[in-house]
């Protein structure tokens, strides 16, 4: 009796295992090998692309920057005296490391109570209402990848500051992504995806 049950139960832990998406894509710099290996994110990105107008490239290089496609990704911890933690550096979290003031704002304006940070439908959703104010405010266009970037990091007040001025380091990320979604862009031209 006892046999079966835990072959039972270690069965079904292992099932669980394995559909899990835990842990981010294998390579990251490979915008078709990501789509091809996580198949519910292209399908998340392309609802989005189709509801906000955010170019798939754009969300990818946005989400790598953020997240590394780490759905439960977190801010590090701050410590007092470099060895006592005092919480962490902000409330960001999940994939699109959104804070959460702005995300209750995103729930609310958008009506979905049952959104979470860790599901990529919901982070890709978000980022496209949050860009879309972007363009709107600051006429930002969708498809640029290094303002979009300084406008989320620095929210939308903050870009119209033009608060990353004073962030050398940032206006080097901004740089980054949008590399990142140059070269995203370039592989998905050339792959072929469903």
């Amino acid at each position: 009796m006892k046999t079966p049950l835990r072959a039972l139960i270690l069965v079904l832990l292992l099932a669980s295992c394995g559909g899990s998406y835990g842990n981010a894509p294998r390579d990251l710099d490979n915008a078709c090998t990501i789509l091809r290996e996580r198949p519910a994110y292209h399908r998340a990105f392309k609802a989005t692309e189709r509801k906000w107008g955010i170019p798939i490239h754009v969300q990818m290089a946005t989400i790598h920057q953020e997240s590394k496609f780490v759905p439960d990704a977190r801010t590090p911890f701050r410590y007092v005296l470099g060895v006592i933690p005092m919480g962490r550096q902000s409330s960001a979290f999940g994939y699109s490391q959104a804070l959460d003031a702005t995300w209750d704002e995103y729930v609310k304006s958008a009506g979905r109570r049952s959104a979470k940070r860790d599901r990529i439908t919901d982070a890709t959703d978000f980022m496209g209402w949050y860009m879309n104010i972007s363009r709107e405010r600051n006429g930002i266009s969708l498809r640029d990848a290094r303002n979009q970037y300084l406008a989320y990091h620095e929210g939308h007040t903050g870009f119209s500051r033009a608060s990353y001025n004073a962030k050398p380091w940032l206006v080097g990320v901004a740089g980054k992504v949008e590399a990142r979604s140059f070269m995203y862009r370039d592989q998905i031209a050339a792959c072929r995806l469903r």
